[in-house]
């Protein structure tokens, strides 16, 4: 059965057709930047991840990491794998020269994160967390502290964690009890222990810089208390060496139920008196810093969903390809015909399908808007482009993850017993993507963000703009002689999901808690809708590339155009039921007593 192949013509399409790739390189921060530049990076990490990534993932989820006398080991082959990784430039793709990264847009950074998380989710993790921590010191640390950590984490040479939850704490990290204490010379002396930090030590990097949120003596309680600051694990001498050992260690690795090979540590803080801490920007000002962390972590925590259910579609579809079992019950058909004949198989495929290309496209589309948040000259555009981003991050997190599961499970099913059977190696997908809808604020927090805090960015506007894009779509759809039942199909879910909008809006304007509780199904239906006038932009261009005559790749343009028209008739109805679910009254949700919720 074939390993891991990273799927470079649609990556290709989305990134040119629905990111706008070409836009996007033609902003002043990315002048030189070609296409044939871009082709050969994306064919370069794709080659990298299935032959250097991809073969350490079922051997990794085999071994695990471990914890042996105060180090963590990362199984066999890792390290070596991770060395290359450094040496190939790929951790600084997205970041700029001056750092020593690669300058290329993030749209095409999202695209290698992509290809190297199919490859390993577990791997992937350790780039993933350094890439947020080094957003976060780009965006708020001082001059002196970039010089001396960024070109390293850029690099991938020192590695980065996000030092948040606490045992008592979880999701509300405003209960957190780290303490910082101010010292003469202007560091800070932290104690205190933290729980699920990803890679907060393993046997990649001679550095690791964590990131950790901590309260100040006099702070003020709540999230309007908590500080960030820089703490390494190896300090830092002005020249650039390292130093002694800071005040901290790994006190145990978590036994979770998937990514063995990602070592998740309880960390404690110190233990010897104290563990150095630099402080980033102000006092009490480390839960905005942290969410420029956090925000570039959502979408990446997206992209897992997407990869993840890439890497088990593929898997997925060798079986049904290679199964041989009963006779189909097409005229014609023979026994012993492989499994893919069977329509209730091609279904699953073709949903798996169906779903992968059009979460894509939405991660897509909100890499790209970052990208023109930053980078467009127009200030005005600029910010629209952000509100746009982060309308769409919570989407491509919540939505994305919970399909990265779903689909997961798709392929298990599509494997039949042999699917549950670990040696076949779907079990693990599932396994590894369950953590990726609790990550980074679990799905119901990201529900809640986009009804209390994205849908009325800018009055509202920011929604309004994207219906009408979406809205257009459809109209597009409508009129085309090959696409007009997408169009049909796509019209009243754009129409329904506007006046979902504007009824959560309403709702969360007078009763909050009544809009959290229509949160989820908004975002689902959200997802779907926004999912079904994607695939069909992408199939109205390919309609249109294949009446000018590409004939190079037609067989790929016909599958757009029948993937967009499967997702409308098979996938779009399912945010009717969502609109449902946001309409309805919602006096059901505390009228049962918690005594009769059950023992």
């Amino acid at each position: 059965m074939a390993d891991y192949r990273a799927p470079l013509g649609d990556i290709e399409f989305v990134l040119e057709h629905i990111a706008g790739l070409r836009r996007i390189a033609a902003y002043p921060a990315f002048a030189g930047i070609e296409a044939d530049t871009v082709k050969a990076v994306l064919e370069e990490a794709g080659r990298f991840a299935a032959e250097v990534v991809a073969p350490t993932n079922r051997s990794g989820d085999r071994e695990g990491a471990r914890l042996e006398n105060g180090r963590v080991s990362t199984p066999k082959g890792f390290a070596e794998a991770y060395r290359r990784f450094v040496e190939g430039g790929w951790n600084g793709v997205g970041f700029a020269p001056e750092w020593g990264g690669g300058g290329l847009p993030w749209t095409v950074a999202i695209a290698v994160q992509e290809v190297m998380t199919s490859a390993n989710m577990a791997f992937s993790l350790c780039p993933l967390l350094t890439q947020g921590a080094v957003d976060l010191l780009l965006h708020h640390a001082d001059q002196a502290q970039q010089a001396t950590y960024l070109p390293k984490m850029v690099s991938g040479e020192w590695t980065g964690t996000m030092n948040l939850t606490e045992p008592q704490a979880g999701s509300d990290v405003g209960a957190l009890k780290t303490r910082a204490e101010r010292r003469p010379d202007g560091t800070y002396t932290i104690t205190g222990s933290k729980i699920f930090i990803t890679y907060g030590e393993h046997d990649w990097a001679e550095n690791i810089i964590h990131m950790v949120l901590a309260r100040t003596p006099d702070a003020p309680p709540g999230t309007k208390g908590i500080s960030c600051f820089i703490v390494p694990k190896y300090l830092v001498n002005p020249d650039g060496s390292l130093g002694a050992a800071n005040d901290l260690r790994c006190l145990s690795l978590e036994h979770k139920l998937g990514i063995h090979a990602s070592p998740t540590c309880v960390m404690a803080y110190g233990e010897q008196g104290g563990a150095t801490g630099y402080l980033i920007g102000a006092e009490n000002a480390g839960m905005k810093y942290m969410f420029t962390m956090m925000n570039n972590a959502r979408l990446s925590v997206g992209l897992q969903g997407l990869a993840i259910a890439e890497r088990a579609y593929q898997q997925a579809l060798d079986y049904a390809k290679e199964r041989r079992q009963g006779r189909p019950l097409r005229p014609g058909a023979a026994q012993g015909a492989p499994i893919l004949e069977h329509a209730d198989v091609r279904r699953t495929i073709m949903t798996m399908k169906a779903e992968i290309e059009a979460m894509r496209a939405v991660i897509y589309r909100n890499a790209a808007a970052l990208d023109c948040a930053r980078a467009d000259p127009d200030g005005e555009a600029a910010a629209r482009a952000q509100a746009r981003a982060d309308l769409l991050t919570p989407i491509s997190k919540g939505w994305g993850t919970d399909l990265g599961v779903e689909i997961a499970s798709m392929a298990v099913q599509v494997h039949g017993g042999m699917g549950f059977i670990e040696e076949t190696g779907a079990a693990q997908h599932l396994r590894d993507a369950r953590i990726a809808p609790i990550y980074e604020g679990t799905n119901g927090i990201q529900a809640m963000d986009l009804v209390l805090r994205k849908l009325p960015l800018e009055g509202g506007g920011a929604m309004r703009a994207l219906v009408d894009e979406i809205g257009a779509s459809a109209e597009r759809a409508v009129a085309s002689a090959a696409l007009a039942d997408v169009g049909q199909a796509l019209r009243p879910a754009v129409a329904a999901l506007a006046s979902a909008a504007d009824l959560v809006r309403e709702i969360a304007a007078r009763d909050p808690n009544g809009a959290a509780g229509r949160a989820s199904p908004f975002l689902k239906q959200m997802g779907i809708t926004l999912g079904g006038a994607f695939l069909a932009e992408e199939a109205l261009i390919a309609a249109d590339l294949l009446a000018a005559g590409a004939a190079k790749n037609g067989d790929f343009l016909k599958a757009k155009i029948v993937t967009a028209r499967f997702y409308a008739a098979q996938i779009l109805p399912q945010a009717a039921a969502h609109a449902a679910a946001v309409a309805a009254p919602d006096e059901s949700l505390y009228e049962i007593p918690v005594a009769m919720l059950g023992a």
